[in-house]
């Protein structure tokens, strides 16, 4: 085998190893927004800190007539300023924007769901003057 096709070979491996490393780990698989209370926020890890974070979606309905359930949405923040905003509006109502991913990275946090914005926040028990 020549230089030439040698070298065209490992450039055609090259980029299907790219491809296939950038579907699965940059890839965004879908977008949405979800409503609810954030029962916590945290940042944590061991190498690379992340922050974490779980929302309380009330009021979904269950297989079982008459009765309701509540649904935890788990999500990670990279944007230190949407983290910031998210502390600061800790108890309050907040529908989310987020990013889904087909995988997560150590850097990226470690959940699949990366809000990357918050798109409203209203305080649930608002302070009267």
């Amino acid at each position: 085998m020549k230089i030439k096709t040698r070298v065209i070979l490992l450039l055609i491996v090259l980029l299907l190893f790219a491809g296939f490393f950038y579907y699965r780990f940059y890839f965004v698989f879908g977008e949405g927004a979800k409503a609810g209370t954030m029962n916590y926020f945290v940042k944590k890890g061991y190498v690379f800190k992340t922050y974490e974070g779980r929302l309380i979606q009330n009021g979904i309905r269950t297989q079982a007539q008459g009765s309701i359930a509540s649904n935890e949405f788990m999500f990670s923040v990279t944007d230190e300023k949407v983290a910031q905003q998210l502390n600061n509006n800790a108890g309050s109502y907040l529908e989310l924007h987020y990013k889904e991913y087909l995988h997560t990275l150590p850097w990226r946090g470690v959940s699949v769901f990366v809000v990357d914005s918050i798109i409203s926040a209203k305080p649930i028990n608002p302070v009267n003057p």
